[in-house]
């Protein structure tokens, strides 16, 4: 080996592992007078993966989308690597390191990245089956095997992990608990008027919380798997328990190699990360710099820097790190920043609370009133950048600090702190130390756009929670470089979706064709015409399928279907407010049985027909539309299902007729088209069976009313509704709801979802409560009378389409002849039909059966 290579070893290879590795690759590019080879040793049976997103997983995130990197990214890198190698043993004096499996390393530097251990409370019969933690992908697959064996299961921990395991636990569909030994959730983070609240919103969300519980032992249950007797006499069922009360430095093979260790552990650290052996270095949840250990990203992220800083002769230190952070639990939103408790000799406070909405806002400032120290955020978190940046830079405060996180009233000026006024010193992403400076540096190195300035600088692509922030301080930059920052929906119009809109609405403008003419130049393309196409529908309401209109709809909207993997579509009718009757149940067994039809009942109370080819949409529509169906809209953009529980006249908890209400609401909005799917969710009681807080728009009964939720979303970015209005009449509701949705119809961008509105809207859901309720812009008429617009000239598109010769001449697989596509194959299983696989079809193939029968799955084995 030459003189001038450095030989690294790094023990783990987690999120900080893994960005060390980064840190000192990249050095290697940049100083050729050094060659650094670099091992690593992971005790784990994969490379590194995004812990923090960890829940995501229940949610349909696999482990290679959490994946941070992989074997060929680090081949590449030319880092020698080895999986499932735990290490056994450090010969300080030889420098070599021996993993369980018997290999030996030799190393000049070794980095101890081992991360941190769940911490399980010495309860009496905590090492059951069934008893778990949660902090690798293996603790996940465990949960989710356990998950299908069970209906109930306890989070024991009320912190902020523990939040994220019972989101896991909710996620993978049981009824969750989570215990808590302290007075409140999130203890260290937030107060206790925070706590309060953030348990207030946790159980509505559907998972009981239990504080001040004290587990003494874990027994047999008589009506679960498990009995949790706590301290004071109660006890609580469950089949699952998952142990996420903490972490604990993983510092054993430090302690067993003589490294020095803290009083409660962690290997001790100086500003460069070394430890008391000069040679030996310790990153991340393992390490104890200050007797203080960092259980967030962003200071292991420092701390990786500060090492790799050191070994390749650098000046960068590790001095602490903002343990501020911001996130959200299941849909709540949660910050904290600095002296979140006040604790600092001197401090004084600032509380705003809004139970009604959910919110609870509190400041801490010194005793000049000059400089905030500390915030917690609960429900809200849209002050968090602005309060983050006053505390991380010593920005003097308002006259009147309170401003910061009061609701903005009538003149009174906004608290929010403008790009302009960050110093460049500023940070602005933490996990990749990224500063407002070096956003400028990238600026004048050549980037040009938000996505160059993240190639550069790798702001906002660690935990998130920095985008928006970064994107003002983009914006800003760009500006003031003379650089126009464009909303334009593409090349052909120089206008923003909402400026479309108005010129389509103002002008009586109905088809693609005037307004490019009118207000744009060439001839469209796949993102303006079913934009354009879906503001027409919106505006007009004419039949998506008649000639000037067909040509702007994507493949779903010119079928009338989903088309789905195999180039077959699903068939999905309307069932208002999931009520339907045996005989239209019948109808529905029949259809599908004649065009052997896969049949799914869905989470919105619909019953999906899947696998129709082309030719067979036209007689499938008539059977239907025969037997009293409609189009159920699953292809469009636009109003899909009112979900509704069976309310007051069934259910004994019932306060009022949630399924009478669901029918009227969907048959009302059934035909608006809207820039994004909609969905509804009317709950006869508090008790929430239909979630109607995790729907665009949700409506819950009370004993005086209907209590209105709007702009949630229960996607693929999960956000809780807000509380608009309460105890509202039929009619009331009714006028409430035309009003948001024809707004957000007329102002919302394109292929944005309610929830992603609302949080754009300037002035937020204070300002469309004035919109709606005191009608602040004069609209309210008018938004209603589009709304009964669109309700009165609804169509049903299937019997439209089938009923117009033009229009059914399209459902054909070829143009020139009636034959169907043999290259469609479907196999056999649990007793219907899914689409063949690429290696089915290769079988299928070289067997010689042919591609026109179903095959079952017995056969292909």
């Amino acid at each position: 080996m030459s003189a001038n290579t450095i030989s690294i070893v790094v023990v783990g290879n987690g999120m900080v592992g893994h960005h060390f590795v980064e840190q000192i690759t990249n050095h290697d590019k940049t100083d050729s007078s050094v060659n650094y080879k670099v091992t690593v040793l992971s005790a784990e049976p994969r490379l590194a993966y995004d812990r923090v997103h960890l829940s995501e997983y229940f949610s349909g995130k696999t482990a290679d989308d959490l994946a941070l990197t992989t074997p060929e990214q680090y081949q590449a890198l030319g880092v020698d690597f080895h999986l499932d190698a735990a290490v056994v043993d450090i010969d300080k004096q030889a420098k070599v390191v021996k993993t369980q499996s018997g290999q030996s390393f030799t190393y000049d530097k070794l980095i101890m990245a081992t991360g941190s251990y769940p911490f399980v409370p010495p309860i009496e019969g905590n090492d059951q089956p069934h008893c778990l933690v949660y902090r690798t992908i293996e603790d996940l697959e465990d949960i989710s095997a356990s998950a299908k064996v069970s209906k109930t299961g306890v989070v024991v921990g009320g912190g902020l992990l523990g939040l994220e395991a019972a989101n896991a636990l909710r996620e993978a569909g049981l009824e969750t608990h989570v215990v808590e030994f302290a007075p409140q959730l999130m203890a260290v983070q937030v107060d206790t008027g925070g706590g309060r609240l953030l348990k207030d919103k946790i159980e509505s969300l559907g998972v009981q919380v239990h504080t001040q519980k004290a587990t003494q032992r874990i027994e047999a249950g008589q009506t679960s798997r498990y009995r949790m007797c706590f301290a004071d006499g109660e006890f609580l069922e469950t089949d699952m328990i998952l142990f996420s009360a903490g972490i604990r430095p993983q510092d054993t093979l430090a302690r067993q190699y003589e490294l020095n260790i803290g009083e409660r552990g962690g290997i001790v650290v100086d500003n460069h990360c070394v430890t008391s052996d000069p040679d030996i270095y310790a990153i991340g949840e393992c390490a104890l710099w200050n007797n203080f250990i960092f259980g967030l990203v962003a200071p292991g992220y420092t701390m990786a820097r500060a090492a790799a800083s050191h070994i390749t002769g650098g000046d960068v230190e590790f001095l602490g790190a903002d343990m501020s952070t911001k996130l959200k639990l299941m849909g709540v939103e949660v910050g904290s920043i600095g002296d979140a408790h006040a604790r600092i000799p001197g401090a004084q406070t600032y509380i705003y609370e809004n139970q009604p909405d959910g919110v609870y806002k509190k400041i801490v400032v010194n005793r000049e009133q000059s400089v905030l120290l500390g915030a917690v955020l609960v429900g809200d978190t849209s002050d968090y950048d602005t309060l983050l940046q006053y505390a991380l830079n010593g920005i003097d405060l308002p006259e009147n600090p309170e401003s910061l996180i009061l609701p903005v009233t009538g003149d009174a000026p906004s608290g929010g702190l403008g790009a302009d006024a960050l110093p460049d010193t500023a940070t602005i992403c933490s996990c990749h130390n990224v500063s407002k400076g070096d956003i400028i540096a990238a600026f004048d190195g050549g980037a040009c756009d938000l996505s160059g300035v993240k190639s550069c600088t790798k702001a906002s692509t660690g935990c998130g929670g920095c985008s928006a922030l970064l994107k003002t301080v983009v914006d800003s930059e760009l500006g003031k470089r003379g650089v126009e920052v464009k909303k334009d929906i593409c090349e052909h119009f120089a206008y923003s979706r909402q400026e479309l809109y108005h010129m389509v609405k103002v002008g009586k403008i109905k088809t693609f064709d005037d307004l490019i003419a009118k207000h744009g130049h060439g001839l469209g393309c796949e993102i303006c015409k079913p934009a354009v196409g879906s503001i027409m529908a919106s505006v007009w309401n004419d039949f998506v399928l008649e000639k000037p209109h067909v040509a702007l709809q994507d493949t779903n909207d010119t079928y009338l279907g989903n088309m789905q993997k195999n180039g077959t579509y699903s068939v999905v009718p309307r069932i208002a407010g999931g009520e339907i009757t045996p005989d239209k149940l019948i109808v529905l067994g029949q259809v599908a049985k004649k065009y052997n039809l896969y049949t799914k009942v869905t989470g919105g109370q619909r019953i999906d027909l899947f696998g129709a080819r082309v030719e067979q949409l036209p007689p499938i529509w008539e059977a239907l539309i025969a037997a009293g169906f409609e189009t159920g809209h699953a292809y469009a953009k636009s109003l899909r299902t009112v979900k509704s529980c069976v309310g007051s006249t069934w259910c004994r908890y019932g306060v009022q007729d949630s399924v009478g209400q669901a029918i009227d609401l969907e048959n009302r909005y059934k035909g608006l088209r809207a820039p994004h799917k909609i969905k509804f969710g009317v709950s006869g009681c508090t008790r929430e069976c239909a979630e109607a807080q995790s729907k665009d728009i949700g409506v819950i009964a009370t004993e005086n009313g209907w209590n209105l939720y709007v702009c949630g979303n229960g996607g693929m970015k999960p956000r809780h509704a807000d509380l608009f209005a309460t105890d509202l009449d039929d009619a009331t509701l009714v006028k409430y709801i035309d009003r948001v949705l024809m707004f957000y119809v007329a102002t919302a961008d394109r292929l944005q979802r309610t929830s992603v509105w609302l949080e754009n809207l300037e002035g937020g859901l204070a300002y469309l409560q004035d919109v709606v309720i005191n009608d602040s812009l004069g609209l309210g008429d008018e938004l209603e009378q589009q709304m009964q617009h669109i309700t009165d000239t609804y169509q049903c598109e299937w019997k439209t389409a089938i009923e117009d010769e033009s229009s059914r001449k399209r459902f054909r697989q070829f143009v020139n002849s009636d034959e169907s596509d043999k290259n469609v194959v479907f196999v056999q299983e649990r007793a219907q039909i899914r689409p063949a696989t690429e290696a089915e079809l290769d079988t299928l193939v070289k067997s010689g059966k042919g591609t026109e029968q179903i095959i079952d799955i017995v056969e292909l084995a």
